[in-house]
């Protein structure tokens, strides 16, 4: 049986840019200008033609850039806005904690707030009694429970609020992006909310950046690009196809920068020069391609496959002092790693005309998180024949998420008193 189920489904804003000035009803009447003075300026539709059905007991993660409609898509499921044309069904009661403190008033205390949210998503007076010292025992807001909401930093205001969402037994609970807000600990401890909610057959509906939480939490994803669907179904796949497609963004955004080829022009410093492109193009690097394993382009790597870093080249005549280097960054512009083939011992004899350089990685021994890429080609003086600075992005992806770049083959050991199982586990006898 489905939870939700939403049909050609269109949302449609209008946009007032001009200021609109009546001295009076009368004068603009009077003028003719009530008709044009009330007309929009321009409209926006902001879904499209978005079709799905959710089934009960189901988690549906929710994905795209922002603006692409998904805040819309869970403000029309909760009822909070009307869809322009197509029809939503919901099957039971709702929960949406979708805006921080949606719903409550800052002039009164937070207890009063507790009981007016949880009348509003229809539960009795004495059931909000029964259930309110698990909503403030959960939200760790302790004494500050009778304080104005007003006076509740970011973080109270969250808590609180998703502590009455998930106290009143929802049978659809509809979630935006507001977890962001909360420490690590309290993440934690609604993470494990929303596993017993999936015990329970309760149907979520998660709209989120944090793309890990799609694949552990949801049984199904749904990615939303300029008001349309663009993919749903399997979390992986789905997740995986936008992240291509944001890698691919990446690397058309950088790709327009302007190239210098004055050598007075050229940074001093190479490895924290903006991006660009720099050189005399005697020698040149006509294409860049990142290949999977098995020969396939692709932007996106899980931590530890391979991966052929491939160059198109190019030499207008015949060249004897060239190399080729290879660098990669973190997106925050930290060198990761460099080399090239003088630096490995490998002596050039000839370059001419056209030919490719492949660089393979055996192992992408680096943690999650989007990458960039210096590639060129130079004399053994450093001088650039084509040096492309952070023209290339690719994003790495693991279900292991450990901080730093590097992730090297590694294992654990445990004996004597301490015992301890898990993948990459291994024990010794005292």
């Amino acid at each position: 049986m489905s939870a939700v189920e939403v049909r050609d489904l269109h949302k449609l804003y209008r946009r007032y840019g001009r200021r609109k000035n009546f001295g009076t009803l009368k004068s603009a009447l009077l003028g003719g200008r009530l008709r044009a003075d009330l007309r929009p300026d321009a409209s926006f539709e902001a879904l499209k033609d978005v079709s799905f059905t959710l089934a009960r007991g189901r988690t549906l993660g929710i994905v795209g850039r922002n603006g692409s409609g998904k805040s819309t898509l869970l403000k029309l499921i909760a009822g909070i806005g009307r869809p322009t044309s197509g029809t939503i069904d919901v099957e039971g009661r709702v929960s949406a904690l979708i805006e921080l403190g949606a719903g409550f008033h800052p002039e009164i205390s937070g207890r009063e707030n507790v009981f007016i949210n949880g009348m509003m998503l229809g539960l009795s007076k004495r059931e909000v009694a029964d259930r309110f010292d698990d909503i403030v025992r959960f939200a760790e807001i302790g004494e500050f429970i009778d304080a104005p909401v007003k006076t509740y930093s970011s973080g109270m205001y969250m808590r609180l609020g998703f502590a009455v969402a998930v106290h009143v037994d929802p049978d659809v609970l509809l979630v935006d992006e507001v977890l962001a807000v909360g420490d690590e600990s309290f993440t934690h401890k609604c993470l494990d909310r929303f596993a017993d909610l999936k015990r329970q057959q309760k149907t979520i509906v998660l709209v989120t950046h944090t793309l890990d939480l799609v694949t552990r939490l949801c049984d199904e994803a749904l990615w939303l690009d300029h008001g349309r669907i663009r993919a749903q179904g399997d979390p992986k796949r789905v997740i995986d196809a936008y992240l291509l497609d944001v890698a691919a963004t990446e690397d058309a955004a950088v790709s327009t920068a302007r190239p210098v080829s004055h050598q007075d022009s050229l940074p001093q410093d190479m490895t924290t020069a903006a991006e660009g492109r720099w050189g005399s193009r005697e020698a040149e690097i006509a294409g860049v391609e990142l290949r999977h394993a098995h020969g396939a382009p692709g932007q996106v790597f899980r931590s530890g496959e391979p991966m052929d870093i491939v160059l198109a080249v190019h030499a207008a005549r015949e060249l004897t002092d060239f190399v080729f280097g290879v660098a990669v960054y973190s997106a925050d512009g930290v060198c990761c790693y460099g080399t090239n083939t003088h630096i490995e011992g490998a002596q050039p004899q000839r370059l001419s005309g056209k030919g490719e350089v492949v660089f393979r990685i055996d192992a992408l021994d680096l943690t999650a998180g989007t990458y960039r890429l210096d590639v060129a080609v130079h004399r053994a003086d450093g001088v650039p024949y084509d040096y492309h600075r952070l023209l290339y992005s690719f994003r790495v992806t693991s279900t292991v998420k450990d901080v730093g770049f590097f992730r090297p083959k590694h294992g654990w050991t445990f004996s004597g008193g301490v015992e301890i199982a898990g993948p990459g586990v291994s024990s010794e006898d005292s």
